[in-house]
C-alpha cells in the first residue's frame, strides 16, 4: 500500500489573506535567507549551484506558424532553489513574460511557484506568486537600506515609476527612519508625479515628481535604480554625493571613475560569478552588453577591478564576516540581480501562514500510486 499525497493550492486571494503583502515582515525573512545564503545552506541550479534560472527564449524567425518569436521581454523561465534553516524545502518559480500582455488585460509576467518536500520530492503547495515576487524584490532594497545605508538618511530618489520601483519603495520607506523627502524620476512627469502623490499620501513625506535625473540624484542619499527602460540609466559618478547608497534593481551604469572609490556590495557574488563565467563564452562584441552588473563585470574583465570571486555579499556583511558600511562618507553601490532562494523561502513562509489560516484548497495527487 502506497502514501497518500495530497498538496495545497493557493490563488492571489489566498496569498493575500496570508499575508504576502507584509513588506516589513517579507523584509525580515529576506534578511534571514541571505544569511543563509552567505552560510552556503542553499542550492540552486547548474553545475555551481548558483545559477538564476534556465530561460527559454524564442527563436527571431520560424518556419512553424504556431511558434512565438522573439519580441521584448518574451520568455518563460525556471528559477529552482532549495532552502535550508528552517525552511529545509525545494521549489522552483516558474513564470512567462509577454510585454503586449497589459493590453489582454493580463500582468506582463504571470508566476507560479512550486513547493516540494526536500526529502520525499511530494508536492506542498503550488501557489499564484506575481505577488510573492513583487514584494521579495522590492524587500530586498528594504535590506540593503537596513545594512548599508547611512542611518540619517533623509532623502531617497526613486528612478523609475512603475511597479517593480514603487514595491522598493515602499521597502527603503519603512527602513529608512529619518527619510523625509522622496524625489521620483521617469520619462513621463505625470508618471512621476502620480507616484510621488501617492508615496507622500501613505508615508507622510515630501514628495516631488522630476524628469531630470541628475537634480534626482544628486539630492538623494539612497537612489534606488529601478526603470524598465530598454536603455540603461546612465548616471554621472560627480552626482552621487558622499555617504550615498545607489541600488540597482534594475539596469544603469556609473561614470567609471565611482567604483574605484566606492564599495560594490552584491546580493549573491556566487551567482554573479556564473553570470560572468557565462559573459566569457560569449563572442567578444556580445560580452557584458546586457544584463545588471555588467559594467562592473567589464570593468573587472579588463583589471580595473578586483575579479568577482573577491566580491562581498550582503549575506557576509549581515553575518558579519566581511564589513559593509564603515563610515557616514562610504559611498556604496548594491547590484542586485534576484535568486529563486527569495521566492522559494519567502513564499514557504505564507505557506505556512496558509496551513495555519486554514485557507486554500487540498488537492490529492493520488490515494495509492500506480508506480511505487
Amino acid at each position: 500500500m502506497g502514501k497518500e499525497t495530497s498538496f495545497l493550492y493557493l490563488n492571489e486571494e489566498d496569498m493575500i489573506k496570508a499575508g504576502v503583502l507584509d513588506v516589513a515582515h517579507c523584509i525580515d525573512v529576506e534578511e534571514e535567507l541571505f544569511g543563509l545564503l552567505s552560510k552556503g545552506d542553499y542550492v540552486m541550479g547548474g553545475d555551481k549551484h548558483n545559477a538564476h534560472g534556465i530561460a527559454l527564449k524564442f527563436p527571431k524567425e520560424s518556419p512553424f506558424p504556431n511558434m512565438p518569436l522573439d519580441a521584448p521581454d518574451r520568455r518563460f523561465m525556471a528559477m529552482p532553489a532549495y532552502v535550508g534553516g528552517r525552511f529545509n524545502v525545494a521549489g522552483q518559480k516558474w513564470y512567462g513574460s509577454n510585454i503586449i500582455n497589459p493590453q489582454r488585460g493580463l500582468p506582463r509576467s504571470i508566476l507560479m511557484v512550486m513547493l516540494n518536500d526536500a526529502d520525499t520530492c511530494e508536492p506542498l503547495a503550488l501557489m499564484s506568486a506575481n505577488l510573492v515576487s513583487s514584494v521579495r524584490t522590492g524587500c530586498v532594497p528594504g535590506v540593503a537600506t537596513r545594512y548599508l545605508a547611512q542611518k540619517d538618511a533623509k532623502v531617497c530618489a526613486c528612478i523609475g515609476a512603475g511597479p517593480v520601483s514603487k514595491a522598493c519603495f515602499d521597502a527603503i520607506a519603512l527602513e529608512a527612519k529619518k527619510l523625509e523627502e522622496v524625489i521620483v524620476c521617469d520619462l513621463f512627469l505625470e508618471k512621476a508625479e502620480a507616484f510621488a502623490k501617492e508615496m507622500s499620501e501613505k508615508y507622510h513625506l515630501k514628495a516631488r515628481g522630476t524628469t531630470c535625473l541628475e537634480d534626482a540624484v544628486k539630492a538623494a542619499d539612497i537612489v534606488s535604480v529601478a526603470a524598465s527602460s530598454v536603455k540603461p540609466i546612465h548616471i554621472d559618478d560627480t552626482w552621487l554625493k558622499p555617504g550615498s547608497l545607489i541600488i540597482f534593481t534594475g539596469r544603469g551604469t556609473i561614470g567609471q571613475d565611482y567604483y574605484t572609490d566606492a564599495k560594490i556590495i552584491w546580493d549573491h557574488a556566487p551567482m554573479h560569478e556564473v553570470y560572468y563565467d557565462e559573459h566569457l563564452l560569449l563572442p567578444e562584441n556580445e560580452r557584458f552588453v546586457n544584463g545588471i552588473g555588467v559594467q562592473i563585470y567589464r570593468m573587472m574583465y579588463e583589471g580595473k577591478l578586483s575579479p568577482i570571486t573577491e566580491a562581498t555579499s550582503l549575506g557576509d556583511v549581515i553575518n558579519g564576516t566581511r564589513s559593509g558600511r564603515e563610515s557616514d562618507t562610504d559611498r556604496i553601490c548594491f547590484v542586485t540581480g534576484g535568486l529563486p532562494v527569495w521566492d522559494v523561502g519567502y513564499s514557504y513562509d505564507i505557506y505556512q501562514n496558509a496551513l495555519k489560516l486554514g485557507l486554500g484548497q487540498t488537492l490529492k495527487l493520488w490515494d495509492d500510486p500506480y508506480l511505487n
